[in-house]
């Protein structure tokens, strides 16, 4: 009698740490970014502010074109995008340091206003792939010390939202600044922080 074998494939997560990925500190920000700035890594460096600056997700940050942030040379101080997710507009600022560094790469690349903003290395036409994003983001929080099992791309995300709530204690405005359609994917973002402060008044 032929039997037929079967395929025994582990689970993704398996052995591997998943759940809410940590924001960055402060510090960490600043770390990460005088260590592109000295390897003269302008790619990542602006990669790195804009997802600060963005809050967006991996799949809407990697797609964004030369036109979604800059008007010719110029990149602009605010930028509107419509998110893949919840197919819904959302608005973020872009900082002065962040725009220097997007002006710099767009120079350096040789961008056009239609071309993907961070082209993929590997193909001509498309975007950078939220895989290698991810890999990218591991990369810059093992450079500083930290435990790349604890950070990943939402890391990126969570950041800016996660320095917000805690200087504004403001969940509403947090809630617009991400884009979340509910409050309560908002709360799920900063219940870290909410506890932390929490402790920190019991004290």
């Amino acid at each position: 009698m032929e039997t037929i074998a079967s395929c025994s494939r582990q689970p993704w997560n398996k052995e591997k740490l998943v759940g809410q990925k940590a924001p960055l500190r402060l510090r960490d920000i600043w770390a990460i970014r005088v260590r592109l700035q000295i390897a003269e890594r302008a790619r990542d460096l602006a990669l790195f502010d804009l997802a600060i600056d963005s809050k967006l997700r991996a799949c809407d940050l990697t797609k964004l074109r030369v036109r979604d942030v800059a008007h010719g040379e110029r990149v602009s101080s605010r930028a509107i995008v419509m998110q893949q997710k919840t197919q819904r507009p959302v608005q973020f600022e872009i900082t002065e340091q962040t725009r220097v560094a997007l002006e710099a790469w767009i120079r350096q690349a040789q961008l056009r206003s239609e071309d993907c903003l961070f082209p993929s290395r590997l193909h001509s036409s498309g975007h950078l792939p939220t895989r290698q994003y991810a890999r990218i983001v591991k990369a810059w929080v093992r450079a500083i010390g930290l435990d790349p099992a604890l950070y990943g791309t939402h890391t990126m995300r969570r950041t800016k939202a996660s320095l917000i709530y805690r200087r504004t204690k403001n969940l509403r405005a947090v809630q617009l600044l991400l884009g979340h359609t509910k409050l309560e994917s908002t709360v799920r973002y900063l219940v870290d922080d909410a506890l932390e402060m929490a402790e920190q008044t019991e004290v």
